[in-house]
């Protein structure tokens, strides 16, 4: 047990008795979504991993104590304090703590201390990746790195759209991280369910997607899963409509100067301004259905090693 680590309750008991647990990251509440929105999607997608037979882990960062697992009072503290709450990847990790700061973990950092804790699948919206334009920036999330050095399995509707998914698969291959399509050839473009670029392998199934990470770890291939669940027909976007609204929206972030870790949520938040709350709408729905799909995994593994 890292001297860091607080394990709520609920999660430290499903974990001593093999009961299927489920990470969440906390950067969506803080950075992802407006006030109390992001609190009721929160809780919500709590929700939507105990109905599946999860017990639900939302990861942050509490005055310097890492969390594995939170109040309601402290996703209300986190959704309330909104922006001013550090973001926080591996980089940022230590820090925090030793300023016993709050921090809301992104993918990467979610994926450090969901590992610690013992939690070994974890529901997103969408993974970072290689940026657009990277080729002359560098900009490449420390999501793509962590995937392939930490194993825990992450649910996703793909990478998110405003970055370049070409190169991102591209980056995952590289690096030997799985690309599971979920019931589909193809990866999705988190807003739209299509994107031109194949997954690495297609599993139609939570059970054979459990299979197949249980065989991964057990042949002693470190390393993280990304399975993409391409969002739900009836709120996936037009995709010339998404695309206009992140072309115009990325112009935007250069003219402004917008670059690292601010890039995304500014990016997301423009898009939701120019689609008039669609995407916003369509985000949530994504992860519920993340959420939902990650529990199903996670009952099956556990079914596999206990």
């Amino acid at each position: 047990m890292n001297k860091y680590l607080d394990i709520a309750p609920e999660v430290a008991q499903a974990l001593a008795n093999n009961v299927p647990v489920v990470a969440l990251e906390s950067t969506i509440i803080s950075h992802g979504m407006p006030y109390p929105q992001n609190v009721a999607t929160a809780l919500e997608v709590e929700n939507v991993i105990r109905e599946n037979g999860a017990v639900p882990a939302t990861i942050a960062i509490i005055k310097g104590r890492l969390k594995a697992g939170l109040s309601q009072a402290e996703i209300e503290l986190l959704g309330k304090e909104g922006h001013a709450v550090a973001k926080v990847s591996r980089r940022d990790l230590s820090f925090v703590v030793a300023a016993q700061k709050n921090g809301a973990t992104t993918v990467a950092a979610t994926m450090i201390i969901a590992e610690m804790a013992g939690i070994k699948v974890f529901a997103t919206g969408g993974i970072g990746g290689v940026h657009r334009g990277a080729e002359s920036t560098f900009d490449i999330s420390a999501d793509l790195q962590e995937l392939a050095r930490t194993s825990v399995a992450v649910v996703c509707a793909g990478a998110k759209s405003i970055l370049d998914l070409g190169l991102t698969t591209e980056y995952l291959e590289t690096f030997g991280v799985p690309l599971i399509g979920y019931q589909t050839d193809k990866l999705p473009a988190f807003f739209s369910r299509t994107s031109p670029f194949e997954v690495s392998v297609r599993l139609d199934s939570a059970e054979s997607i459990a299979q197949a990470i249980d065989a991964k770890w057990s042949l002693g291939l470190a390393g993280g899963v990304v399975i993409a669940n391409p969002i739900p027909q009836q709120f996936a976007m037009p995709e010339e409509k998404i695309n206009a609204a992140i072309e115009q929206a990325l112009r935007e972030s250069v003219t402004q100067g917008i670059v690292g870790k601010e890039s995304t949520p500014f990016l997301l938040a423009r898009v939701a301004e120019l689609t008039g709350g669609e995407s916003l709408h369509s985000n949530i729905n994504l992860v519920f259905n993340n959420a939902e799909l990650a529990a199903r995994i996670a009952v099956n593994y556990y079914q596999l090693t206990s």
